[in-house]
Order: C-alpha cells, then sequence, then structure tokens
C-alpha cells in the first residue's frame, strides 16, 4: 500500500479502486478508513467510473443501443458507482509524496468499451491533489463520467450551490429546484446538526465544498455537480462529497453525459486539504 508523505499530510494509497484510504494533516484525521485489503465502507475514497451515482434501473440507451448493467443496488434496481471501485490498480510509479496507478476497463456486460485508466495521487501545500485521466482505446464511442467518493470528518457544511436535486423515492431526479428556502441552502456554513442530506447540487459558485476547514476543490467547468451525503443515517461517520462530471441517471437522461470517441481523452481532478 503506498504511503504518501509532503507539506505535513500523510496519506494512504490503496491499490483496491485507486483509493484515498487515508489523509491526515499531522496527527489530525481528514477522511474514514477502512482496513487494508477492505471491505470498503459506503465506496470511501474511492473512484466512481465509468458514472458516478447511479444508472436508473441499471439500463440505458446509447447511439441507439439499449444496454443492460449488473445490479449492484438490488434495494433500488439500480446500478451504483461504476465499474472500476472494486477493481485492482497497478502502481506504475511512486515517490515520496505522489503515486501513479493505471487500470484498463475491458469490455463487459452492459458496458462493452474499452477505457485505460490513470490516476495521480499527489500531495502539495493545498493537501492531496488527485487526477484521473481516461482514454477510450476501443473502437466505438463510450458514455462516460467521473468522481471520488470520500467521506469527510466534520459536522459544519458548506455549499456554495445554488441549485439541488431533488430525488424520488427510488433516487432518482425528479426536479431541479433553488436552493433558497429548502433544508439544502447550505452556501453559508452551518452546523449539519439533525439535518439529513443526500443530495446533488450544480449551479456552483465556486467549485468547492467544506466540512469544517476540509476543503475538497475542483475546477466546476469539468465536475459541475456534486453529491453530498451524511453518515448519520447510515449509522456512518462524516459527510461524503463526491464532485460529478455528471448528475445521477445521467446515462438515461444525456445530461452533461461525457462521450468518448475512439482515441479521446477525459481529464479531472480535484484536492482534499484543511484551509
Amino acid at each position: 500500500m503506498p504511503i504518501l508523505s509532503g507539506a505535513g499530510y500523510t496519506a494512504e494509497i490503496s491499490t483496491l479502486g485507486a483509493a484515498v484510504r487515508g489523509l491526515r494533516l499531522g496527527a489530525r484525521e481528514l477522511l474514514t478508513s477502512w482496513p487494508e485489503g477492505g471491505p470498503v465502507p459506503y465506496y470511501a475514497g474511492t473512484l466512481l467510473a465509468p458514472w458516478p451515482n447511479r444508472v436508473g434501473g441499471a439500463t440505458y440507451t446509447f447511439a441507439g443501443t439499449r444496454y443492460e448493467l449488473p445490479v449492484n443496488e438490488p434495494e433500488r434496481g439500480h446500478a451504483l458507482h461504476g465499474l472500476v471501485h472494486a477493481a485492482e490498480w497497478r502502481v506504475t510509479e511512486q515517490g515520496s509524496s505522489s503515486v501513479r496507478l493505471a487500470y484498463t476497463l475491458e469490455p463487459s456486460p452492459g458496458y462493452p468499451f474499452t477505457l485505460s485508466f490513470e490516476v495521480v495521487h499527489a500531495l502539495g501545500d493545498d493537501g492531496l491533489t488527485t487526477t484521473v485521466t481516461c482514454e477510450n482505446t476501443g473502437e466505438r464511442a463510450a458514455p462516460y463520467g467521473c468522481g471520488p467518493h470520500p467521506w469527510l470528518l466534520g459536522e459544519r457544511l458548506r455549499v456554495p450551490a445554488a441549485k439541488v436535486l431533488l430525488a424520488d423515492e427510488r433516487l432518482l431526479p425528479r426536479s431541479l429546484e433553488d436552493v433558497a428556502g429548502t433544508p439544502y441552502d447550505f452556501r453559508q456554513a452551518r452546523d449539519l446538526g439533525g439535518t439529513r442530506v443526500d443530495h446533488t447540487f450544480t449551479g456552483l459558485s465556486a467549485g468547492e465544498v467544506l466540512v469544517d476547514d476540509i476543503r475538497v476543490s475542483w475546477d466546476p467547468a469539468v465536475l459541475p455537480w456534486v453529491q453530498v451525503c451524511t453518515g448519520r443515517h447510515l449509522d456512518y461517520v462524516g459527510v461524503a462529497v463526491e464532485p460529478m462530471t455528471c448528475p445521477p441517471d445521467a446515462f438515461g437522461s444525456g445530461s452533461d453525459l461525457v462521450v468518448l470517441e475512439p482515441g479521446g481523452r477525459h481529464e479531472a481532478a480535484w484536492t482534499i486539504g484543511v484551509l
């Protein structure tokens, strides 16, 4: 398991899911962790691709063909969080403060496309920056999306988003609403208290979310959506902050869906650190 150090931070990186298994500033734990080798609770620290969040009913139509994915959220019948979060990645380069991992996603039932991934985790003054590069190495266009799934340890939340995506009972998109006047207006930092959040936000004035003084930051032009989930209602700790290229069920709706042509590449990056 690669262990990185730099600028006062220590990061533990797992080859399982290219995950951030732990992140500390000095002795302070910033993220939830899990035993080496798993199991991984609630996708903690893993990479979500080639889609983040859900594909509703585990089915979608792309380029005129209907596909059926394996269901891994059986209580709702969806395909959740992509196909690489439980994969074994290989380390291709490692230094004291950075590591590079790679994985090739081969065609599989419901996703007959070939993607080559490279993930770089690097520590710097701002914290841990993760850069994900995906290339379509197959012979046909492929639908794509990505994002991370860290659980931040804190109780005070700020989300500079003007819009919240309300969901139905199956957690699929229902309507996009202004946050003003809803329990989901976190444009000013406030304590979560007993507020349950498991919602997608957009209309970001800045690509960042703060949990206490821990910040996840990114380019909102690349990742215009963010899922925020409180762990308390799952009997888990922390707050999941998941910047995403697309909203839930983008494979079904086409909303902000990335289409990777053969030879096409997509890059996304985010940083987790303390202000």
